[in-house]
């Protein structure tokens, strides 16, 4: 090899030494940045001049040409980006169920539920008063001032539940735009990606950083699948299915309901017509993202993705106590609903109180009707109608199945004039049997807080076992979600020994190519010494 060539094979060391600086500089720059991957530097030989292929030779004679710099490439791992995402999105959906029994508990005021039962006490108190004297005009209007305070209060927590499915709602519609953000900017990436990489002297390692931290949220909003194509781009379903194409991304549209809930769904497989010369959707059935109907389980990767528990804590319509008279719609419908749940339990305690009350004096007016027909005990005398401590807002007087808990007056002429009830018969005795009837409401034993649950219960108690069961299921999420915590905790953190920038090995590693570069550049000085010794040697 030439001295003159010698220079090169020089500078090919000085090249290589300066871009792996550069490479780990860019790395030390980035150690706290996030999504950042670390850069590696690949190094390679030039080719060879083959001098001699004798075949008496061990081996051809041949000269390199020095070190080639063969491209800067991302240190991740495929197999924990897959695991860090599977747990991240299961992590997600559970933090959100979580998060939406710790405010269902906060609406019942903390765990034990202390403001909205000692509603529920005072009402008991006076009803147990006015069995101690039913006559007497003061534990008449404690009581119906008690009635009036539980259908107030009831109203307020039903209405704190209702808002927050409209909160979750909104949280609903805010996500599915930043999904779509996300597929429509991983798509672009793609494209861009692609462009610089295609000429194969570059790798786009910012933008595949970029890319790789939205695919890392995205997989805390939903259950998806990546793949690389051949020419290295992001393949995305989202739920099973496509979401993300190499160059585009299918769109999630949201379907509307009268309660203004919105659904979810896959706009290119929607049903749609033209109105007018404008695409209208007529029918989203079959293009849901989520399947709401299968059951919940980590076998069948059910219980992925944020999004997916804000669809099942909301659920898809305000609960009453109706939805409790079938066990299997309960189960499919209803159970799996953490606000859903609980809006039917609730307003089922609301319904029998309300209605049991009423049943109670109108009972007693048809009574006394039976031993008087012109009898106005228990009765507007104007209307002849039997008095009721509640009514329905449609109508004067409602039917059983008016009442939950949202279309609940206290009925005004009582609450103006309490010593209307009366408690006294035609015939001047105290009404004693009335009044017992209304202490044993609330004592018997004849109700159950949800179909799922045999054992009976009485008013005293059925608020207690209701708030029980929000506890016992908040611990036991907020459980699942620790211990997931822990699990994704564990995989990031192998994934970070492998993809993270460690600034005391790029230190170590700075030092090294600095050496390597001081290395070349004492090599040209020495050949640059000889040729100019040659020269002048030479030149004599």
């Amino acid at each position: 090899m030439s001295l003159m060539g010698g220079l090169y094979v020089g500078l090919s060391g000085l090249q290589m030494g300066q871009n792996a600086l550069n490479t780990t500089a860019h790395n030390m720059a980035n150690v706290d940045t996030t999504g950042y991957t670390r850069q590696q530097v690949q190094q390679g030989t030039r080719i060879y001049n083959t001098i001699s292929t004798s075949a008496s030779a061990v081996a051809y004679q041949q000269i390199g040409l020095g070190v080639n710099y063969s491209q800067v490439k991302q240190v991740r791992d495929v197999f924990l980006d897959r695991a860090y995402r599977r747990e991240s999105g299961r992590s997600g959906f559970y933090d959100t169920f979580a998060a939406a029994v710790e405010e269902v508990e906060d609406i019942f005021q903390e765990l034990q539920g202390a403001s909205f039962a000692k509603t529920i006490e005072n009402l008991w108190d006076s009803v147990e008063e006015l069995a101690k004297d039913p006559a007497n005009s003061v534990n008449q209007s404690v009581f119906v001032q008690r009635c009036n305070e539980f259908l107030t209060r009831s109203q307020a927590v039903y209405q704190g539940l209702s808002e927050y499915q409209d909160n979750l709602n909104n949280k609903i519609i805010r996500q599915v735009d930043t999904i779509n953000a996300y597929g429509k900017r991983i798509a672009e990436l793609n494209l861009e990606i692609q462009k610089i990489e295609s000429g194969q002297v570059e790798k786009a390692n910012d933008l595949r950083d970029e890319r790789n931290q939205l695919i890392d949220e995205l997989s805390t909003m939903a259950y998806i699948d990546c793949k690389t194509d051949a020419s290295g781009n992001i393949l995305i379903q989202l739920e099973g299915k496509d979401f993300v194409r190499s160059e585009s991304a299918n769109e999630i549209g949201l379907d509307y309901d009268e309660n203004g809930f919105a659904t979810p769904y896959w706009t290119q497989l929607a049903k749609t017509k033209m109105v007018n010369g404008v695409k209208t959707v007529t029918s989203i059935e079959g293009a849901e993202v989520f399947n709401m109907n299968r059951v919940i389980s980590s076998s069948a990767n059910t219980d992925i993705g944020s999004l997916k528990a804000m669809m099942y804590a909301r659920g898809d319509h305000r609960a009453t106590f109706r939805d409790m008279d079938n066990a299997g719609t309960y189960n499919r419908s209803i159970s799996q609903s953490v606000i859903m749940n609980v809006q039917a339990e609730f307003d089922n305690l609301v319904h029998l109180i309300t209605t049991g009350i009423n049943d109670i004096f109108k009972t007693a007016a048809e009574n006394a009707s039976k031993d008087n027909p012109d009898s106005d005990y228990m009765r507007d005398p104007d209307t002849k109608e039997p008095y009721t401590i509640f009514n329905v807002r449609s109508e004067v007087y409602g039917t059983d199945k008016d009442f939950t808990t949202q279309n609940i007056i206290i009925n005004g002429v009582i609450k103006q004039a309490p010593t209307l009830l009366g408690f006294k018969k035609d015939d001047g005795k105290v009404d004693q049997e009335t009044a017992d009837a209304l202490k044993d409401l609330f004592m018997n034993e004849e109700y159950n807080v949800n179909p799922n649950i045999k054992t009976k219960t009485n008013f005293i108690h059925y608020y207690d076992d209701m708030v029980s069961l929000v506890a016992n299921d908040g611990y036991v999420l907020r459980g699942i979600s620790e211990n997931q915590q822990i699990t994704v905790d564990k995989v990031a953190a192998a994934r970070e020994q492998i993809l993270g920038v460690s600034s005391d090995e790029e230190m170590s590693n700075m030092v090294m190519f600095q050496n390597a570069y001081n290395a070349a550049s004492r090599y040209i000085n020495t050949v640059s010494e000889m040729l100019e010794h040659l020269i002048s040697a030479l030149g004599r």
